[in-house]
Protein backbone atom coordinates (compact mmCIF):
# COMPACT_ATOMS: atom_id res chain seq x y z
CA UNK A 1 0.00 0.00 0.00
CA UNK A 2 1.08 3.59 -0.80
CA UNK A 3 -0.09 7.18 0.23
CA UNK A 4 -1.73 9.35 -2.32
CA UNK A 5 -2.61 12.77 -1.64
CA UNK A 6 -6.04 13.47 -3.77
CA UNK A 7 -8.25 16.73 -4.49
CA UNK A 8 -11.84 15.06 -6.38
CA UNK A 9 -13.51 18.66 -7.34
CA UNK A 10 -11.41 21.05 -9.57
CA UNK A 11 -13.10 23.27 -12.31
CA UNK A 12 -11.97 24.19 -15.86
CA UNK A 13 -12.05 28.00 -16.64
CA UNK A 14 -11.84 27.67 -19.92
CA UNK A 15 -11.30 25.19 -22.83
CA UNK A 16 -8.67 24.47 -25.18
CA UNK A 17 -10.01 26.92 -27.55
CA UNK A 18 -10.41 29.76 -24.89
CA UNK A 19 -14.40 29.96 -24.14
CA UNK A 20 -15.76 29.64 -21.17
CA UNK A 21 -16.63 26.09 -19.45
CA UNK A 22 -16.99 27.39 -15.59
CA UNK A 23 -17.92 31.06 -16.26
CA UNK A 24 -17.14 32.17 -13.05
CA UNK A 25 -13.41 30.16 -13.37
CA UNK A 26 -9.93 31.66 -14.22
CA UNK A 27 -9.23 32.24 -17.60
CA UNK A 28 -5.94 30.59 -17.10
CA UNK A 29 -7.58 27.34 -15.68
CA UNK A 30 -7.42 25.18 -18.47
CA UNK A 31 -7.42 21.30 -18.18
CA UNK A 32 -3.65 21.25 -19.02
CA UNK A 33 -2.60 23.80 -16.92
CA UNK A 34 -4.66 22.00 -13.95
CA UNK A 35 -2.74 18.88 -14.73
CA UNK A 36 0.96 20.59 -14.90
CA UNK A 37 -0.20 22.51 -11.52
CA UNK A 38 -1.21 19.38 -9.75
CA UNK A 39 1.92 17.60 -10.66
CA UNK A 40 4.49 19.66 -10.86
CA UNK A 41 3.51 22.74 -7.95
CA UNK A 42 0.97 20.86 -6.27
CA UNK A 43 2.42 17.68 -5.95
CA UNK A 44 -0.96 15.67 -6.09
CA UNK A 45 -1.21 12.43 -7.21
CA UNK A 46 -5.03 12.18 -7.62
CA UNK A 47 -7.44 15.03 -9.19
CA UNK A 48 -10.92 14.92 -10.01
CA UNK A 49 -12.05 17.56 -13.00
CA UNK A 50 -15.40 17.77 -12.78
CA UNK A 51 -16.36 19.25 -16.00
CA UNK A 52 -15.29 16.71 -18.32
CA UNK A 53 -18.74 16.31 -19.69
CA UNK A 54 -17.89 19.38 -21.93
CA UNK A 55 -17.14 18.27 -25.68
CA UNK A 56 -14.38 20.54 -25.99
CA UNK A 57 -12.47 19.23 -23.11
CA UNK A 58 -12.35 15.79 -23.96
CA UNK A 59 -11.12 16.82 -27.18
CA UNK A 60 -8.18 17.93 -25.05
CA UNK A 61 -7.91 15.00 -23.58
CA UNK A 62 -8.07 13.23 -26.98
CA UNK A 63 -5.36 15.49 -27.85
CA UNK A 64 -2.82 14.94 -25.01
CA UNK A 65 -3.62 11.23 -25.27
CA UNK A 66 -2.63 11.13 -29.20
CA UNK A 67 0.49 13.30 -28.90
CA UNK A 68 1.94 10.60 -25.80
CA UNK A 69 1.88 13.71 -22.82
CA UNK A 70 -0.91 10.88 -20.80
CA UNK A 71 -2.00 7.57 -21.10
CA UNK A 72 -5.44 5.37 -20.08
CA UNK A 73 -5.01 3.65 -16.70
CA UNK A 74 -6.58 -0.04 -17.26
CA UNK A 75 -8.19 0.36 -13.93
CA UNK A 76 -9.49 3.98 -14.85
CA UNK A 77 -8.20 7.64 -15.03
CA UNK A 78 -6.06 9.06 -17.22
CA UNK A 79 -2.14 9.52 -16.25
CA UNK A 80 -0.34 12.52 -16.38
CA UNK A 81 2.99 13.01 -15.40
CA UNK A 82 3.13 12.02 -11.60
CA UNK A 83 -0.98 12.80 -11.39
CA UNK A 84 -4.11 10.78 -12.16
CA UNK A 85 -6.93 12.35 -13.89
CA UNK A 86 -10.53 11.41 -12.62
CA UNK A 87 -13.30 12.24 -14.99
CA UNK A 88 -15.73 13.86 -13.47
CA UNK A 89 -19.07 16.03 -14.37
CA UNK A 90 -20.72 18.45 -11.58
CA UNK A 91 -24.16 18.62 -12.20
CA UNK A 92 -27.22 20.56 -11.03
CA UNK A 93 -30.89 18.67 -9.66
CA UNK A 94 -33.66 20.58 -9.30
CA UNK A 95 -37.16 18.66 -9.64
CA UNK A 96 -40.84 18.62 -7.76
CA UNK A 97 -39.12 15.88 -5.91
CA UNK A 98 -35.90 17.46 -4.00
CA UNK A 99 -36.44 21.44 -4.58
CA UNK A 100 -33.03 21.99 -5.20
CA UNK A 101 -31.14 22.87 -6.95
CA UNK A 102 -28.60 20.29 -5.51
CA UNK A 103 -25.06 19.70 -6.63
CA UNK A 104 -23.46 16.35 -7.09
CA UNK A 105 -20.36 14.87 -8.51
CA UNK A 106 -20.46 11.82 -10.74
CA UNK A 107 -17.02 10.79 -11.86
CA UNK A 108 -16.34 8.03 -14.55
CA UNK A 109 -13.60 5.22 -15.10
CA UNK A 110 -12.92 6.32 -18.68
CA UNK A 111 -13.16 8.36 -21.65
CA UNK A 112 -15.28 6.20 -23.55
CA UNK A 113 -17.89 6.18 -21.15
CA UNK A 114 -17.79 10.13 -20.03
CA UNK A 115 -18.75 10.38 -23.77
CA UNK A 116 -21.52 8.32 -23.41
CA UNK A 117 -22.57 10.17 -20.17
CA UNK A 118 -22.19 13.09 -22.53
CA UNK A 119 -24.73 12.03 -24.96
CA UNK A 120 -27.19 11.18 -22.53
CA UNK A 121 -26.79 14.15 -20.60
CA UNK A 122 -27.72 16.28 -23.90
CA UNK A 123 -30.45 15.13 -24.47
CA UNK A 124 -31.52 16.44 -20.15
CA UNK A 125 -29.29 19.24 -20.27
CA UNK A 126 -29.66 23.05 -21.91
CA UNK A 127 -25.75 23.45 -22.63
CA UNK A 128 -23.47 21.00 -22.24
CA UNK A 129 -20.51 22.82 -22.98
CA UNK A 130 -20.54 24.93 -19.73
CA UNK A 131 -20.17 23.42 -15.94
CA UNK A 132 -22.53 22.85 -13.02
CA UNK A 133 -25.47 22.77 -15.08
CA UNK A 134 -29.41 22.29 -14.30
CA UNK A 135 -29.95 18.52 -15.42
CA UNK A 136 -33.74 17.86 -16.62
CA UNK A 137 -34.65 14.47 -14.69
CA UNK A 138 -34.90 13.44 -11.24
CA UNK A 139 -31.48 12.68 -8.69
CA UNK A 140 -32.20 8.65 -8.44
CA UNK A 141 -32.87 8.92 -12.06
CA UNK A 142 -29.36 10.04 -12.39
CA UNK A 143 -27.88 8.06 -10.32
CA UNK A 144 -29.25 4.75 -12.10
CA UNK A 145 -27.54 6.13 -15.08
CA UNK A 146 -23.88 6.76 -13.28
CA UNK A 147 -24.30 3.22 -11.73
CA UNK A 148 -25.19 1.79 -15.03
CA UNK A 149 -21.69 3.53 -16.74
CA UNK A 150 -20.07 2.07 -14.10
CA UNK A 151 -19.37 5.46 -11.59
CA UNK A 152 -18.84 7.17 -8.65
CA UNK A 153 -21.73 9.29 -7.37
CA UNK A 154 -21.08 12.16 -4.75
CA UNK A 155 -23.28 14.29 -3.25
CA UNK A 156 -21.40 17.79 -3.31
CA UNK A 157 -20.71 20.32 -0.41
CA UNK A 158 -23.34 19.17 1.06
CA UNK A 159 -24.04 21.85 3.54
CA UNK A 160 -23.66 24.86 1.75
CA UNK A 161 -26.67 27.70 1.13
CA UNK A 162 -28.16 27.54 -2.10
CA UNK A 163 -26.87 24.79 -4.30
CA UNK A 164 -26.32 21.22 -1.57
CA UNK A 165 -28.59 18.80 -0.35
CA UNK A 166 -29.15 19.90 3.20
CA UNK A 167 -28.17 24.06 2.73
CA UNK A 168 -31.44 25.18 1.86
CA UNK A 169 -33.48 24.34 4.33
CA UNK A 170 -35.56 21.97 2.27
CA UNK A 171 -34.44 18.64 2.62
CA UNK A 172 -33.97 17.39 5.94
CA UNK A 173 -32.73 13.57 4.66
CA UNK A 174 -30.91 12.10 1.91
CA UNK A 175 -33.59 9.55 0.93
CA UNK A 176 -35.99 12.34 0.17
CA UNK A 177 -33.89 12.57 -2.94
CA UNK A 178 -31.68 9.60 -3.90
CA UNK A 179 -31.15 6.27 -3.06
CA UNK A 180 -29.54 6.10 -0.13
CA UNK A 181 -27.21 2.65 -1.15
CA UNK A 182 -26.33 4.31 -4.79
CA UNK A 183 -23.95 7.00 -2.57
CA UNK A 184 -20.62 6.08 -2.92
CA UNK A 185 -19.14 9.13 -0.54
CA UNK A 186 -20.44 12.57 0.78
CA UNK A 187 -18.10 15.83 0.68
CA UNK A 188 -18.58 17.91 2.97
CA UNK A 189 -17.63 21.75 1.57
CA UNK A 190 -15.27 24.59 3.09
CA UNK A 191 -17.93 25.81 5.70
CA UNK A 192 -17.77 22.09 7.68
CA UNK A 193 -15.73 19.24 8.76
CA UNK A 194 -15.82 15.64 10.16
CA UNK A 195 -17.16 16.27 13.53
CA UNK A 196 -20.23 19.01 12.19
CA UNK A 197 -21.03 15.96 10.15
CA UNK A 198 -21.23 13.64 12.11
CA UNK A 199 -24.23 15.03 14.16
CA UNK A 200 -26.38 13.12 11.46
CA UNK A 201 -26.77 9.90 11.55
CA UNK A 202 -27.24 9.13 8.26
CA UNK A 203 -24.16 10.28 7.05
CA UNK A 204 -22.47 7.66 9.71
CA UNK A 205 -22.18 5.16 6.90
CA UNK A 206 -20.35 7.50 3.83
CA UNK A 207 -16.97 7.95 3.41
CA UNK A 208 -16.65 11.73 3.60
CA UNK A 209 -14.90 14.10 1.36
CA UNK A 210 -12.61 17.28 1.75
CA UNK A 211 -11.99 18.94 -1.79
CA UNK A 212 -10.84 22.09 -2.81
CA UNK A 213 -13.57 23.09 -5.44
CA UNK A 214 -11.05 25.25 -7.12
CA UNK A 215 -12.16 28.28 -9.42
CA UNK A 216 -8.64 29.13 -10.12
CA UNK A 217 -5.29 27.10 -10.21
CA UNK A 218 -3.93 28.58 -6.78
CA UNK A 219 -6.96 27.30 -4.68
CA UNK A 220 -6.60 23.66 -5.78
CA UNK A 221 -5.72 21.26 -2.98
CA UNK A 222 -6.58 24.03 -0.31
CA UNK A 223 -8.64 20.70 0.79
CA UNK A 224 -7.76 17.27 -0.04
CA UNK A 225 -7.52 14.38 1.54
CA UNK A 226 -4.57 11.35 2.17
CA UNK A 227 -5.40 7.94 0.74
CA UNK A 228 -4.15 4.45 1.82
CA UNK A 229 -4.84 2.22 -1.83
CA UNK A 230 -2.21 0.28 -3.90
CA UNK A 231 -2.39 2.71 -7.03
CA UNK A 232 -3.81 6.17 -8.45
CA UNK A 233 -6.75 4.82 -10.01
CA UNK A 234 -10.69 4.74 -10.37
CA UNK A 235 -10.60 1.82 -9.34
CA UNK A 236 -8.42 1.84 -6.60
CA UNK A 237 -10.80 5.27 -5.30
CA UNK A 238 -13.39 3.26 -5.19
CA UNK A 239 -12.45 0.70 -3.04
CA UNK A 240 -10.63 3.33 -0.60
CA UNK A 241 -13.97 4.90 -0.06
CA UNK A 242 -15.52 1.64 0.38
CA UNK A 243 -12.93 0.26 2.92
CA UNK A 244 -11.88 -2.92 0.62
CA UNK A 245 -8.67 -4.68 1.51
CA UNK A 246 -7.50 -2.70 3.47
CA UNK A 247 -7.74 1.13 1.31
CA UNK A 248 -8.82 3.79 3.38
CA UNK A 249 -8.80 7.28 3.65
CA UNK A 250 -6.16 8.27 6.58
CA UNK A 251 -6.31 11.86 6.94
CA UNK A 252 -8.86 14.54 5.51
CA UNK A 253 -7.30 17.92 5.40
CA UNK A 254 -9.63 21.32 5.34
CA UNK A 255 -9.90 24.54 6.46
CA UNK A 256 -11.28 25.46 9.85
CA UNK A 257 -14.89 25.74 8.97
CA UNK A 258 -14.52 29.22 10.51
CA UNK A 259 -12.82 29.99 7.27
CA UNK A 260 -15.82 29.03 5.02
CA UNK A 261 -17.70 31.80 3.73
CA UNK A 262 -21.26 30.01 5.19
CA UNK A 263 -20.19 28.97 8.60
CA UNK A 264 -21.92 32.14 10.65
CA UNK A 265 -25.71 33.34 10.14
CA UNK A 266 -25.42 36.52 8.68
CA UNK A 267 -27.68 39.53 7.90
CA UNK A 268 -28.65 39.69 4.13
CA UNK A 269 -28.35 43.39 4.36
CA UNK A 270 -25.83 44.63 6.53
CA UNK A 271 -23.72 40.96 6.21
CA UNK A 272 -23.30 40.94 10.20
CA UNK A 273 -23.71 38.03 12.92
CA UNK A 274 -26.98 37.65 14.60
CA UNK A 275 -25.79 39.22 17.37
CA UNK A 276 -24.38 42.24 15.83
CA UNK A 277 -27.09 42.95 13.45
CA UNK A 278 -29.23 46.33 14.35
CA UNK A 279 -31.21 46.61 11.00
CA UNK A 280 -35.66 46.80 12.46
CA UNK A 281 -36.09 44.26 9.28
CA UNK A 282 -34.12 41.23 9.56
CA UNK A 283 -33.18 38.65 7.05
CA UNK A 284 -30.66 35.72 7.17
CA UNK A 285 -28.52 33.90 5.20
CA UNK A 286 -28.22 30.96 7.56
CA UNK A 287 -24.75 29.20 8.25
CA UNK A 288 -23.73 25.93 8.18
CA UNK A 289 -22.96 25.64 11.70
CA UNK A 290 -26.58 26.19 12.39
CA UNK A 291 -28.15 23.89 10.00
CA UNK A 292 -26.18 21.04 11.18
CA UNK A 293 -27.25 22.15 14.82
CA UNK A 294 -31.00 22.01 13.34
CA UNK A 295 -30.65 18.41 11.68
CA UNK A 296 -28.50 17.12 14.74
CA UNK A 297 -29.54 13.69 16.05
CA UNK A 298 -27.47 13.43 18.77
CA UNK A 299 -26.65 9.56 17.86
CA UNK A 300 -22.86 8.90 18.36
CA UNK A 301 -19.99 9.37 15.96
CA UNK A 302 -18.32 6.68 14.50
CA UNK A 303 -15.26 5.90 16.41
CA UNK A 304 -13.36 4.65 12.82
CA UNK A 305 -13.25 8.20 11.43
CA UNK A 306 -9.75 9.42 9.59
CA UNK A 307 -8.98 12.50 11.82
CA UNK A 308 -9.73 16.05 9.92
CA UNK A 309 -6.51 17.99 10.31
CA UNK A 310 -7.44 21.45 9.85
CA UNK A 311 -4.99 23.59 8.09
CA UNK A 312 -5.13 26.51 5.13
CA UNK A 313 -2.84 26.93 2.12
CA UNK A 314 -0.31 28.42 2.27
CA UNK A 315 -1.02 31.23 0.05
CA UNK A 316 -2.97 32.04 3.70
CA UNK A 317 -0.05 32.13 5.77
CA UNK A 318 0.28 36.19 6.75
CA UNK A 319 3.96 37.71 5.45
CA UNK A 320 4.39 34.68 3.17
CA UNK A 321 4.76 36.53 -0.08
CA UNK A 322 4.83 35.07 -3.61
CA UNK A 323 8.76 35.46 -3.79
CA UNK A 324 9.13 33.32 -0.41
CA UNK A 325 6.71 31.16 -2.05
CA UNK A 326 8.15 30.66 -5.13
CA UNK A 327 11.26 29.75 -3.22
CA UNK A 328 9.94 27.42 -0.85
CA UNK A 329 8.14 25.09 -4.29
CA UNK A 330 11.78 26.08 -5.85
CA UNK A 331 13.60 24.17 -3.26
CA UNK A 332 11.03 21.49 -1.86
CA UNK A 333 9.54 20.90 -5.32
CA UNK A 334 5.92 20.43 -4.31
CA UNK A 335 3.23 22.01 -1.56
CA UNK A 336 2.62 18.36 -0.15
CA UNK A 337 6.41 18.55 0.50
CA UNK A 338 6.63 21.98 1.92
CA UNK A 339 3.37 21.28 4.14
CA UNK A 340 3.80 17.36 5.33
CA UNK A 341 7.27 16.38 4.42
CA UNK A 342 9.66 18.81 5.18
CA UNK A 343 11.10 19.91 9.09
CA UNK A 344 11.09 23.25 10.69
CA UNK A 345 14.07 23.59 10.54
CA UNK A 346 14.49 23.34 6.42
CA UNK A 347 11.78 25.57 5.89
CA UNK A 348 13.28 28.06 8.33
CA UNK A 349 16.78 27.74 6.11
CA UNK A 350 14.67 28.88 2.91
CA UNK A 351 12.06 31.29 4.44
CA UNK A 352 12.71 32.61 7.48
CA UNK A 353 12.07 31.33 11.24
CA UNK A 354 8.70 33.51 11.07
CA UNK A 355 7.18 31.78 8.16
CA UNK A 356 8.32 28.57 9.26
CA UNK A 357 6.93 28.91 12.57
CA UNK A 358 3.45 29.60 11.27
CA UNK A 359 3.83 27.03 8.51
CA UNK A 360 4.23 24.94 11.52
CA UNK A 361 1.44 26.27 13.72
CA UNK A 362 -0.50 25.64 10.13
CA UNK A 363 0.30 21.53 10.17
CA UNK A 364 -1.00 21.56 14.01
CA UNK A 365 -4.65 23.82 12.94
CA UNK A 366 -4.03 26.51 15.65
CA UNK A 367 -3.41 29.78 13.73
CA UNK A 368 -5.84 32.46 14.86
CA UNK A 369 -8.77 32.85 12.44
CA UNK A 370 -11.64 35.53 12.01
CA UNK A 371 -14.98 33.57 10.99
CA UNK A 372 -17.01 34.14 7.87
CA UNK A 373 -20.27 34.07 6.68
CA UNK A 374 -22.41 35.07 3.85
CA UNK A 375 -20.14 34.70 1.01
CA UNK A 376 -17.10 35.96 2.49
CA UNK A 377 -14.65 34.30 3.32
CA UNK A 378 -13.10 33.88 6.97
CA UNK A 379 -9.05 34.87 7.33
CA UNK A 380 -5.90 33.92 9.21
CA UNK A 381 -5.03 36.79 11.49
CA UNK A 382 -1.98 38.06 13.00
CA UNK A 383 -3.08 37.79 16.66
Amino acid sequence: MKVFFADLHIHIGRDQNGKSVKITGSKSLTLTNILKESSRVKGLELIGVIDCHVPAVQAEIDTLLARGHARELLDGGIRFEQVTLLLGSEIEIYDDQCKGPIHVLCFLPTLKQMKVFTNWLSERMTNITLSSQRYYGTGKELQYKVKELGGLFIPAHVFTPYKSLFGKGVTASVKEVFDPDLIDAIELGLSSDTSMADKISELHRYSFLTNSDAHSLPKIAREYQKLMMQDATFKELEWTLHHVNGRKIVENYGMNPLLGKYYTTVCKKCEKSRQDCLCPTKSWIKGVADRITELADGVQAPSDRPRYIHQVPLEYIPTLGPKTYQRLIDHFKTEMNVIHRASEQEISGVSGEKIAKAIVAMRKGILPIAAGGGGKYGKVTDD
